[in-house]
């Protein structure tokens, strides 16, 4: 076959190749397509509440200011001997990558530290810890009553443990870092370290991996 027929049926075979080759290019720049929050994990727990505590620099605080913010929020203490400071680490790390990658989306996340043992962790000790970790990060302290109502909102254990002193104790407490969303409500717990295995299950690009997947 020749002649205009032809020069038809290779116009057309171009185009549908042409066509094909856009939508393979345009696949391509979307990315993984997020999962809907009403899929999420923790989606509709009862986790979570207002609290008003007070912040590394003797500010109040209250859960409802940052109504509008994705919020990371992890419960421990300053004087943790294992879990905290390496949980602390992995989660501000992961944030840190998720800044370089995603700074528009990041600067959405409030990152909270709520200590489980405010008779140690007072606002000045607080705000040596954070600092070491995250410049946005916020430790907040309070009464013992304001830490026991916050802890039982996050569904939060923890407990005094006695040492060979009255001020040499341990706290036990719950090792569940939060990812929570805008309106205050749980997304999903966000990877951490098993202090009894060598996965390291709370790996920064896995931390980071949760907040490409969940914040928008």
């Amino acid at each position: 076959m020749s002649g205009p027929a032809m020069n038809k049926n290779h116009r057309l075979a171009l185009s549908v190749a042409l066509s094909s080759l856009l939508l393979v290019t345009s696949a391509c720049n979307q990315g993984p397509t997020q999962p809907s929050l009403a899929d999420a994990p923790l989606a509709g727990a009862a986790i979570g509440g207002d609290f008003t505590l007070t912040d590394q620099n003797g500010k109040k605080r209250t859960w409802k200011e940052f109504d509008g913010q994705y919020r990371i929020v992890y419960f421990g203490y300053t004087n943790c001997p294992d879990i905290c400071t390496p949980d602390m680490q992995n989660l501000m790390a992961g944030l840190k990558a998720f800044e370089k990658s995603k700074p528009e989306l990041a600067a959405k996340i409030q990152p909270l530290f709520i200590t489980v043992d405010p008779k140690r962790d007072t606002a000045e000790v607080l705000k040596q810890f954070v600092g070491a970790f995250h410049s946005r990060a916020l430790g907040l302290t309070g009464t013992d009553a304001e830490i026991a109502d916050a802890a039982k909102k996050f569904a939060i254990y923890s407990s005094r443990v006695e040492g060979s002193s009255p001020e040499n104790y341990l706290m036990s407490h719950s090792q569940t870092p939060y990812l929570m969303g805008p309106d205050g409500k749980p997304i999903a717990i966000l990877p951490a370290d098993q202090p009894k295995t060598d996965a390291n299950e709370g790996a920064p690009k896995l931390v980071e991996a949760e907040l490409e997947k969940w914040v928008r």
